[in-house]
């Protein structure tokens, strides 16, 4: 690559959409970014829904936004894509509106569909073996969680009915704004997989005509299969204005962030694992066939690259845990007991944020924190057991136990979880002896250092590794122009950053922790489900 180019692409996470523009040529390298937020609605019934039109508004004022600081002729965009959650349900009608909140991957209310779809008769990890089986021979996966979107789907037909009968198309929350942006209706094959309604099996790659049918769906609703490297149409005239952008600019199909993070994070090759740490987390090995792992909840999942899988293991609340121990341990909530001085006096102004404070102060916390243990369940579990029932413990406080303790408990927990998927991994996969550390967390050299020291293993991160999903959009949009061959390419565009080695004087302490963590759910599953059942 001789010529730089610029392109912006859109990370489209689960609290808020950030807009990245980035100059491609020996490196794809970050110029600047734009972020706004959006809500997230948490129903008593266990719903967690979002507003698609909330997504194209932040879209299109912080496109506007990074355009104007940094000066930036829209003329000059070669093209867009995007990094966004996955496992959405997004409802539109003909013309492409929502019929409805989307349904997001933390929703829990299909219990009964579930139940109703897969759990009877003969069964093999609380799933039908049968359908198990099938399920497996097409999709190489099996939709055995509540949260799986056929079952969002099925509960919207059978609690929504006249709503129902309007559906148009399914999509995902990309495909959504790629609609806006381009007037089609498409589903990157990543997505589609993600639906668990995708034949994976060679030459017969499309919907899946017998699973679709086994779980009650029609395919009318269902839309065109694109590769994640397409271009998939031109911004129009009416997305143009909106946004800021160009007419014609090219629009390419992008990928889930289950996809792209770890391509944004230079893990590429079979045998790569990279950690993921933002709201979600995930552990993810690239492997070159399709597995599955029932008992444990986990698949290799269809990814960005032809011919590549993501083995993948996913916990629901990572980050989300810190940002709740801020909100509800590190913030006095009361008052009371702050002293009043103006912030700038304070040593928390020395650092970024109050994250950046918190992660600081936890190093006067002993690795173990006292003894105590914190379960980072905090809306349920779905690997490496599906429990929508399981919570958060803080379990083993004395009366020596301080906020400190408790704070560090909380990062240590995430990363015992973690280190449990890992485990869970290497049953079936090999995986990497150093693992590539990404997300908001990895920002945090604390943070980076405990992981090191539970897993047992080193960590690397990379520049920007908050930004690494829309790193990964790029290497799409380098892919799709010809810029570089194929996504194995990408690795040399995406250097190391930094390296953590364990501490092996840490190696007891969390050893130890590790197996008393792992009883935990078994020791409260009968409470978790008497506290959060519906009475």
């Amino acid at each position: 690559m001789s010529d730089t180019i610029l392109v912006i692409t859109y990370d489209v996470g689960t609290t808020g959409l950030k807009s990245c523009l980035f100059a491609i040529n020996r490196e794809i390298e970050l110029i600047d970014s734009e972020m706004a937020t959006y809500g997230l609605y948490i129903l008593e019934n266990g719903g967690a829904e979002q507003d698609p039109l909330e997504w194209w508004t932040a879209m299109c004022s912080t496109t506007r936004k990074l355009l104007a600081r940094t000066g930036t002729d829209p003329h000059n965009v070669e093209g867009i894509s995007f990094c966004s959650q996955m496992q959405g349900l997004v409802l539109v009608d003909q013309e492409g509106r929502p019929l409805r909140r989307a349904m997001s991957y933390m929703d829990q209310r299909a219990v009964a569909e579930l139940r109703e779809g897969m759990a009877h008769g003969l069964q093999v990890a609380g799933v039908n073996i049968f359908k198990l089986l099938q399920s497996i021979r097409e999709t190489g996966a099996v939709a055995a969680s509540v949260k799986d979107p056929v079952w969002k789907y099925r509960w919207v037909q059978n609690n929504e009915p006249a709503l129902f009968s309007r559906i148009y198309r399914w999509l995902d929350v990309k495909e959504f704004l790629i609609h806006r942006c381009t007037d089609r209706f498409i589903m990157t094959r990543d997505s589609a997989f993600a639906t668990l309604l995708y034949n994976i099996r060679e030459g017969r790659q499309g919907w899946s005509k017998k699973i679709c049918r086994m779980t009650g769906v029609n395919m009318a609703h269902l839309p065109e299969i694109v590769e994640s490297t397409d271009r998939v149409g031109q911004i129009t005239a009416n997305a143009a204005r909106e946004l800021g952008l160009a007419p014609g600019t090219a629009v390419f199909g992008g990928g889930g962030d289950a996809s792209l993070i770890g391509v944004g994070a230079g893990a590429v090759d079979p045998g790569d694992t990279h950690i993921y740490m933002g709201t979600s987390g995930w552990v993810s090995t690239v492997v070159d066939r399709s597995i599955v792992d029932a008992t444990a909840m986990i698949a290799a999942i269809v990814g960005a690259q032809p011919g590549r899988f993501n083995y993948f293991a996913e916990m629901e609340t990572a980050g989300k845990c810190f940002e709740w121990v801020k909100d509800h341990l590190a913030l006095d909530e009361i008052g009371i007991y702050l002293q009043k001085e103006a912030i700038h006096e304070t040593k928390e102004a020395i650092y970024k944020s109050l994250y950046d404070y918190m992660t600081e102060v936890i190093k006067t916390a002993a690795p173990g924190s006292g003894g105590v243990i914190f379960t980072p369940w905090l809306h349920g579990n779905r690997c490496p057991f599906e429990d929508p029932r399981a919570r958060g413990i803080f379990y083993n406080i004395s009366l020596e136990t301080g906020k400190t303790e408790l704070i560090r408990a909380v990062l240590e927990g995430v990363c015992f979880h973690l280190r449990w998927m890992l485990k869970a991994q290497e049953k079936k996969v090999k995986c990497s002896p150093i693992v590539r550390f990404v997300g908001g967390g990895a920002l945090s050299e604390t943070t980076c250092q405990i992981l090191a020291d539970v897993l047992g293993r080193g960590v690397e991160t990379v520049e920007s590794p908050q930004n690494v999903g829309a790193v990964g959009a790029a290497a799409v949009i380098a892919v799709g122009l010809g810029l570089i061959p194929s996504f194995a390419e990408a690795k040399r565009l995406i250097p190391v950053g930094r390296s953590f080695s364990p501490n092996p004087k840490n190696k007891p302490i969390y050893d130890r922790h590790f197996e008393v963590f792992k009883g935990l759910y078994r020791s409260n599953r009968r409470g978790f489900a008497l506290l959060n059942s519906s009475p």
